[in-house]
């Protein structure tokens, strides 16, 4: 039976939400808190009457500050009935960027947690109403108190008929590498558009269970976790605390799921780790054993072989006695298909789950498409490529390769910067993407990274910093981020910094006493280790792309930080002036303190 198709969120919703009233929609880990189909629509439709109580109207705007929690969804999904644009502000934002984009936006409403008032009050931004979860202080609201703005004479069903196709459904702010976030407005068509399409490719059912553990700033958060939720009826499960996350899949087992490459990154080098330490000999060794034949398989799916007949048998058996027990142990065990995007990720990081049976597929899109513009099934996909894009969607290459876009996906503009808006659409609407793609016979996408972040050496030759920077990272889970450096110079090199989550670990089994950044910077065993990731990742990189020389950096960088977005991408113009001194270092005639060369030990 086919999905009836909706062209506004609250439409799909009312939908959704009749299918099955007593089914769990939203839950936390161990269904600590639950709540139905039911009581989720009741609870949407009081949020709204509170809302328009306190005269919020279609067009109007309402922020939210919150974790990922069960309290979120009949607060947006609720100012969504009233036509209001409503969208989600970073955690992280200091007062001066909250003023920014609060401003930016004209939100009339933030409803937040108590947690975030500080930054938000010192942010000086005017608003009409604060909505505070859990407790009220004093100026704010509580939840109850919003609920019982609501009136008799509130016509919910006017209300939330009266949304158009082309009304603003949310604002996603871009990441702001190169200066103040755009607030880009997407409209209840673009997502609509987007969830019917994706369920076209990819297949959801009613029930399939995810997870929200992105910030719901994030636009895949929102997308899978929200707007696909409201329209296809998902099971979300909510995870506060992004660390909790290997907990919360083992408990929830999704049916589908997807995730950041640092996320599948992190979960490969757990999984590495967990084998190396197992202290059983012989669980090691079988253990050992079915990931070197995963990596056999794994290596002619990446190379886009067919994978020979004894190896398919010998990987049943590594399955059938060893592989199948990983994945229930990681909690994938019902897991249909997963993603991964919202930055590049190493092919190899892809092989390596493919090997392990995870069906993962490499996703592209950006915000201004709200969300994904091209993916394919994992049945169909081809490592290293994004797959094709969605039906419906155009595509044309610039004479620079520049991939540019149109179709029902491209934003309505960015809030209140019409010149950018026209920088970005031109005037036969195509959205000029800045990403340098490859386009092959059947359609299957490759980006080979943003056009404006190209390295160009001094011989003129065009290299990939991400390409560079993803070939050396899949070599060993020690490094947390890396910027390749090159441009205008003879040669390569790069700036590296410890992955934290992975440097407590490697500390103590190396019996070393601090885990800090400056320590293992200097550590020579973590030298070592890194130099000879870097060597083994140059093996897999033409000589001219090579890292010929590197500094391993005494910090960690945080996302949201200096260095690194919230969505995990590299700020290389600011890396590039705060890190000025390390760079010129790199580039002296005789190695300077703390600067190496990969070698092979």
């Amino acid at each position: 039976m086919s999905t009836p198709r909706f062209d506004t969120l609250p439409a799909a919703f009312q939908h959704t939400a009749a299918i099955d009233p007593d089914a769990i929609a939203l839950r936390t880990p161990g269904n600590a808190r639950t709540l139905t189909w039911r009581e989720y629509g009741d609870q949407v439709r009081a949020v709204a009457a509170g809302l328009a109580g306190l005269g919020v109207r279609r067009g109007d705007t309402v922020a939210l500050m919150m974790t990922n929690r069960v309290d979120f969804y009949p607060l947006e999904v609720g100012a969504q009935h009233l036509g209001a644009t409503s969208f989600s502000v970073y955690n992280t934002l200091p007062p001066e960027q909250l003023a920014y984009v609060l401003g930016n936006a004209e939100a009339r409403v933030v409803i937040c947690e108590p947690q975030f008032l500080p930054r938000l009050r010192a942010s000086e931004i005017a608003l009409e109403h604060i909505v505070c979860v859990d407790e009220a202080p004093a100026d704010t609201l509580s939840v109850d108190q919003l609920i019982g703005y609501g009136t008799a004479e509130f016509d919910f069903e006017a209300a939330w008929r009266a949304v158009r196709p082309d009304d603003v459904a949310t604002l996603i702010y871009t990441s702001g590498t190169t200066g103040n976030p755009k607030g880009v407005e997407t409209t209840h068509a673009n997502l609509l558009f987007q969830v019917y399409g994706l369920d076209g490719v990819l297949g959801f059912e009613f029930g399939d269970t995810i997870t929200s553990f992105m910030p719901t700033a994030h636009i895949a958060d929102r997308l899978t976790a929200l707007y696909v939720q409201e329209v296809l009826g998902t099971q979300v499960t909510c995870v506060p605390d992004p660390a909790q996350i290997a907990a919360a899949l083992v408990d929830l087992r999704p049916t589908v799921w997807g995730a950041v490459p640092r996320v599948w990154e992190k979960l490969k080098a757990a999984i590495e780790f967990k084998v190396s330490a197992e202290p059983d000999e012989s669980r090691r060794k079988a253990l050992e054993w079915a990931l070197s034949v995963a990596a056999d398989r794994s290596s002619h799916l990446l190379a886009g072989e067919p994978v020979p007949a004894a190896l398919a048998v010998e990987w049943a058996r590594a399955d059938e006695l060893v592989l199948r027990g990983l994945r229930a142990a990681l909690g994938f065990d019902r897991l249909r298909w997963a993603l991964s995007g919202a930055a590049p990720i190493p092919p190899q990081t892809l092989a390596f789950f493919a090997g392990l049976g995870l069906p993962i597929s490499e996703i592209w899109g950006m915000s201004e498409l709200s969300c994904v513009c091209s993916v394919s099934h994992p049945r169909d996909a081809r490592l290293g490529t994004v797959g094709k894009l969605l039906p419906g969607m155009e595509s044309r290459r610039s004479p620079d390769g520049e991939l540019q876009v149109r179709g029902p996906l491209v934003m309505k503009g960015y809030r209140g910067l019409p010149e950018q808006t026209r920088e970005a659409i031109d005037a036969e609407g195509w959205l000029h993407t800045g990403d340098i793609v490859e386009i092959d016979a059947e359609g299957f996408l490759k980006v080979v990274d943003r056009k404006k972040e190209l390295l160009i050496n001094a011989a003129g030759k065009n290299m990939s910093p991400a390409n560079i920077e993803n070939t050396v990272k899949a070599s060993t889970p020690l490094i947390g981020a890396m910027a390749a450096l090159g441009d205008g110079r003879a040669y390569n090199t790069a700036l590296i910094v410890l992955d934290a989550e992975t440097a407590e670990p490697y500390a103590r089994r190396h019996g070393l006493p601090d885990a800090g950044a400056a320590a293992l910077a200097v550590d020579p065993g973590v030298i070592r280790a890194i130099s000879a990731g870097v060597a083994a990742g140059n093996e897999r990189l033409a000589r001219v792309e090579q890292i010929k020389r590197f500094r391993i950096l005494p910090v960690f960088w945080e996302a949201g930080g200096d260095e690194i977005t919230l969505t995990m991408k590299l700020k290389r113009r600011i890396i590039a002036e705060k890190y000025a001194a390390d760079i010129a270092d790199l580039y002296q005639h005789d190695l300077a303190a703390g600067v190496h060369e990969p070698r092979r030990d």
